[in-house]
């Protein structure tokens, strides 16, 4: 598809003390004069400014969220082994997410400071780095994920007919993987330059358009060809390539005080893509590892039988809802801090941290109780399997209790990477992470708790995770962090 990006931009001096890029944008990327640049996050009330950038992220996440639920329930439908089959998916949808924060997350540190600071030229041109990186990457994946999908599933310990039900999942969802990273890369370009609406427009209508596609190409309804279980990775095709056409709309209306221009017309610069990759690589080596002990803990479940794997996939969709609000004040504290360093104002940076933080252990807090106090009734929603609902209860209480501290480990995560500060969050998440695989193997198997033994190692280390952060994070190393 033929591209044409031209908009406008707003170029200026000004560069905060705090920041210095060592690598400058080329010559040949000629930038436009935009009157009225998008103004920057750094002044004004710090909660409404937290507020105002995550709720329209969080009604996009949770319009996922929707869907995540829509997925398992109508799968639900054609029985719990193919519950099974997405539930081992997700470890691999998951990794692809990991995947994509290497540019995302590098993107938005870059582009978050440089709007602080003024210069946007240098923003537009690492977005467009950004983008050329995210379609480079997407084709590999892509490539990669039909042929090695059956492998995958077998590695993590599905049964023949489980595997077999997540291979006709897999391999539709992996040729969707270009336009999952080109939309993911879009997403942080605006949000790391103050808008998060669009970007809500975004998911609130391709994953709309998925809910609906849903039950039609899964059971083949209104004419539709009956596809089973990949009528739902057919759905996520269609609506994240609907979601590349509404990003390029908004593109050539000129949205952005920046240019993307240099998607089409320039060439790869080796320097600025090893940039954003140096920043976004610990980030999503801290992820893989998390995905990559999670596909060893569904190992360890599968030995309590299907049911314990269709039972960890309804729990997972049911902490998501704390995991994508939390989230979404992690993307726009992310922001705020980015901008704001770019502005020479490190303890509003540090406020807009600290109030976040509160902001998001709060909500998780509160969610938390109805999973403690109503696990039978949340669970039942999904299935009517009492193995299910059983194995499920005890996952949401004892997970339950530690929900209070994801909320402060991802919000502080979002900090540390908006200042581009990305190795201290790697260094404690990965130990963390890696421990709840002894730590499973200990309590499920040989204290003989059962599969409860593996939800008691998520949540211990999910406490011991935060508290690691808060620490570091408030040694304030991360305010003088220098983005070369």
């Amino acid at each position: 598809m033929a591209l044409r990006l031209v908009f406008s931009l707003h170029i200026t001096e000004t560069v905060s003390e705090n920041m210095s890029f060592d690598d400058k944008t080329p010559d040949n990327e000629s930038p436009v004069i935009r009157a009225n640049p998008k103004p920057s996050l750094t002044e004004g009330p710090v909660l409404r400014g937290v507020i105002a950038l995550a709720w329209p992220t969080a009604a996009a996440l949770f319009l996922e969220f929707a869907l995540g639920i829509t997925d398992f329930y109508w799968i639900g439908w054609l029985g719990s082994q193919q519950q099974d089959a997405i539930t081992s998916s997700m470890i691999v949808v998951w990794t692809m997410f990991s995947l994509v924060s290497v540019v995302t997350i590098g993107v938005n540190a870059i582009v978050a400071r440089n709007v602080g600071a003024q210069d946007f030229t240098r923003a537009g041109f690492v977005g467009s780095q950004g983008l050329k990186l995210s379609l480079l990457g997407g084709v590999l994946l892509a490539a990669l994920g039909v042929v090695f999908s059956p492998d995958i599933l077998h590695f993590m310990g599905a049964d023949s007919e489980v595997a077999e039900f997540g291979v006709a999942y897999l391999r539709v969802f992996f040729l969707a993987v270009p336009a999952l990273l080109f939309v993911e890369t879009l997403g942080a370009i605006f949000r790391a330059s103050g808008d998060t609406k669009r970007p809500m427009i975004v998911g609130l209508t391709g994953v709309g358009l998925n809910i609906i596609l849903d039950p039609i190409l899964i059971f083949g309804w209104l004419g539709a060809p009956e596809l089973g279980i990949a009528g739902a990775a057919w759905g996520t095709f269609i609506s994240l390539f609907v979601d590349v056409l509404i990003y390029l709309f908004f593109l050539r209306r000129n949205v952005l005080p920046f240019s993307l221009a240099g998607v089409i017309k320039g060439k790869f610069d080796i320097a600025t893509c090893k940039l954003i990759t140096k920043l976004g690589l610990p980030i999503s080596v801290q992820h893989l590892v998390f995905v990559s002990v999670y596909s060893i803990l569904i190992q360890i479940v599968h030995r309590f039988g299907f049911v314990a794997g269709a039972a960890m996939g309804i729990g997972n969709r049911l902490e998501s809802i704390n995991y994508l609000v939390v989230t979404a004040i992690s993307i726009a504290t992310s922001a705020l801090v980015g901008q704001n360093l770019g502005a020479g104002k490190p303890e509003r940076a540090m406020k807009v941290a600290w109030i976040s933080t509160g902001l998001g252990a709060g909500f998780a807090l509160f969610l938390s109780l109805f999973f403690i106090f109503l696990p039978d009734q949340l669970t039942s929603v999904f299935t009517d399997d009492p193995k299910v609902i059983e194995i499920a209860r005890g996952y949401l209480i004892i997970v339950g209790l530690s929900q209070l501290f994801m909320g402060i480990e991802i919000v502080i995560d979002g900090a540390f990477s908006g200042a581009g500060d990305t190795v201290p969050p790697m260094m404690i998440s990965i130990p963390g992470s890696l421990a709840r695989i002894p730590l499973a193997y200990f309590f499920a198997l040989t204290l003989d708790m059962g599969v409860s033994g593996v939800w008691l190692a998520i949540s211990v280390t999910t406490v011991l995770k935060a508290g690691l952060l808060v620490y570091w994070f408030r040694r304030g190393g991360w305010r003088n962090k220098v983005v070369h």
